[in-house]
């Protein structure tokens, strides 16, 4: 017999139910295997704890009778084939079934801790996703704000630059904004000291010109009241009269709704 980490041999080991050099078979590698060592032992636990789980009776009366009359016929030299009752199960029907048993209770002891291991692994891989899911974002946002310097620097370089200072309307006297526009390149708009802004709302900034307001973008400003932006405007838009910032509902509009809070005109071509 060739073991190769059989379980339903170990099971039948337990329960008796090899012929002799099979028993010796698994006995011999048993001591050398100590996967199969602590297999085995595991067994043992099971089939010890079969024994108290078949529900105890109370044998009928006449079989009783029947068992001491047997024995009283054998102390007087009387052989009684134990046939005479005859059993629709005996040893050798009952022994393969309790391998079974046992392989089968060994077995879900095994899927049990599987399916352990299976919840473990797929933990440990949400936790890995969820990280990897928060690294992509925070690459994500760096390169979006280095996107942002990258084009105020190229604002900032350009020939045509000019400054833009806006001040605060009655409504935020303490706000102030400045522009730094080049037609070629865009707006680098920055601005400090905003009133807090209402749930839905949001500052939305205009490049006026003679023929009327262009929409540069929306600014969200921090708690503080800071915010900056780099805007892209249209290269054939007209030379701005004006910068002015409003209040307008969240995602904006194509036209101003609300008197400005910050407005400013052009001052100087740097």
């Amino acid at each position: 017999m060739s073991l190769d980490h059989e379980g339903q041999a170990l099971a039948s080991y337990v329960v008796g139910a090899l012929p002799p050099d099979e028993r010796a078979a698994v006995e011999a590698h048993v001591a050398s295997c100590a996967e199969c060592q602590a297999e085995l032992q595991s067994l043992h636990r099971v089939a010890h704890a079969l024994a108290y789980a078949v529900p105890r009776r109370t044998p009928r009366p006449e079989l009783r009778a029947r068992v001491l009359a047997i024995a009283g016929e054998q102390r007087e030299g009387r052989t009684v084939p134990l046939s005479a009752e005859p059993s629709s199960f005996g040893w050798a029907t009952w022994l393969p079934l309790a391998a079974m048993l046992v392989l089968a209770v060994g077995l879900g002891v095994y899927a049990f801790q599987l399916q352990g291991r299976i919840e473990l692994l797929e933990s440990r891989l949400d936790v890995a996703v969820a990280r990897a899911e928060s690294a992509e974002q925070a690459t994500a946002e760096v390169r979006a704000v280095a996107d942002e310097a990258q084009s105020a620097m190229s604002v900032l370089a350009a020939p045509d630059l000019a400054r833009i200072d806006l001040k605060g309307a009655a409504t935020a006297p303490g706000a102030s904004a400045r522009a730094l526009w080049s037609r070629q390149r865009g707006m680098v708009f920055t601005a400090s000291d905003l009133p807090p802004i209402a749930s839905g709302r949001i500052y939305q900034v205009w490049v006026v010109t003679a023929s009327g307001p262009v929409s540069a973008g929306l600014l969200q400003p921090d708690p503080a009241g800071r915010g900056m932006r780099v805007f892209s405007t249209p290269p054939d838009i007209a030379a701005p009269v004006a910068v002015a910032v409003t209040e307008e509902p969240e995602g904006g509009v194509p036209a101003p709704t609300s008197d400005p809070i910050l407005v400013g005109t052009p001052v100087a071509a740097l």
